[in-house]
C-alpha cells in the first residue's frame, strides 16, 4: 500500500482539498491533485480543479507551455519504460482523485 497526505490549498480565492503520493519504481514522481466540484458555471462560480506532477529522483521528464503567453495548454514528455509505468498509475490517481471529487453544485 501507498501513503496519502491530504492538505488544503488556496487556487484564486477558492480552497480546495488535495491529495497527494509517491509513485515509485525505477525512477519517482510525487502527483497531487485535488477540485471543490461543480458550482455551477464557468471559472466565475468558483470551481477550482488542480494537478501537480514532480520528479521526484531519476524521471526523465519535460514539460513545455504552449501558446506566446502560456495559456493555450502544456505537452509533457517522458522517457523510459519506468517512466511509461509511474505517469500511468500517476494519471490514473489524479483520474480517481477529481472524480471522486466531482461532486455536484448542490450535493
Amino acid at each position: 500500500m501507498y501513503a496519502i497526505t491530504e492538505k488544503e490549498i488556496d487556487i484564486n480565492g477558492s480552497i480546495i482539498t488535495t491529495f497527494s503520493r509517491y509513485v515509485s519504481s525505477c525512477n519517482i514522481l510525487e502527483v497531487e491533485a485535488g477540485t471543490n466540484g461543480y458550482m455551477g458555471g464557468d471559472s466565475g462560480h468558483g470551481s477550482r480543479t488542480y494537478f501537480r506532477i514532480k520528479n521526484v529522483a531519476g524521471t526523465d521528464i519535460e514539460a513545455r507551455l504552449i501558446g506566446s503567453d502560456g495559456t493555450d495548454g502544456i505537452e509533457v514528455y517522458l522517457g523510459g519504460d519506468s517512466e511509461l509505468g509511474t505517469i500511468i498509475t500517476a494519471l490514473k490517481f489524479i483520474t480517481k482523485v477529481l472524480e471522486d471529487g466531482a461532486t455536484e453544485a448542490n450535493d
